[in-house]
């Protein structure tokens, strides 16, 4: 098999969460919109790009995925990958409609407030339950969050590596000191 693609060019698609039973079947969390797809895009690898790996999907419990991994047999094997995220080729996604993001296309982008100062870069986006928040980071090390909506983040230009946030919208009237 040819040897993945470098990380920046790679899509996290999926996060090993533990096992389930004693048999060594692992529980798989997809960020793919339909889980079941998780396999759909081609090989999966961990985030160096070095490991592949070939799951055998068997079921759902709740909200993730059983999965068999060849030479992984028993509990202690499975509960040893979690948090293993897992990667395919970014060229292997389709393409997004408008105003939809992968996640991975906004981690690193600038941050700037309307005015045009910069205000960190992205570092995450995270979703707690009660809608997507990108976390923003300063050169300093302070992080802050805003909430990833239309009216907080009213602009994002992936060609110029850029996201504006109103600092106003997203409740960051005492957002982090400008980064020059």
């Amino acid at each position: 098999m040819a040897r993945p693609e470098p990380q920046e060019t790679r899509v996290s698609v999926g996060v090993i969460v533990g096992a389930h039973g004693v048999k060594g079947v692992l529980r798989v969390r997809s960020f793919t919109e339909n889980p079941e797809d998780l396999m759909a895009y081609g090989p999966l690898t961990d985030e160096t790009g070095e490991r592949v790996f070939d799951l055998s999907i068997e079921g759902r419990v709740k909200r993730d995925l059983l999965a068999r991994l060849a030479g992984v047999a028993e509990r202690d094997g499975a509960n040893a990958l979690k948090g293993t995220l897992l990667y395919v080729s970014r060229a292997a996604l389709p393409e997004t409609d408008e105003d939809e993001y992968y996640h991975g296309d906004l981690i690193g982008l600038r941050v700037e407030d309307q005015s045009g100062a910069n205000l960190g870069r992205v570092r995450g986006v995270h979703n707690f339950g009660a809608g997507d928040i990108l976390e923003m980071g300063t050169e300093s090390g302070k992080t802050s969050m805003v909430p990833f909506t239309r009216l907080a983040v009213p602009e994002i230009d992936l060609k110029a590596g850029r996201v504006v946030v109103d600092l106003e919208a997203g409740g960051l009237a005492d957002a982090p000191e400008a980064q020059g």
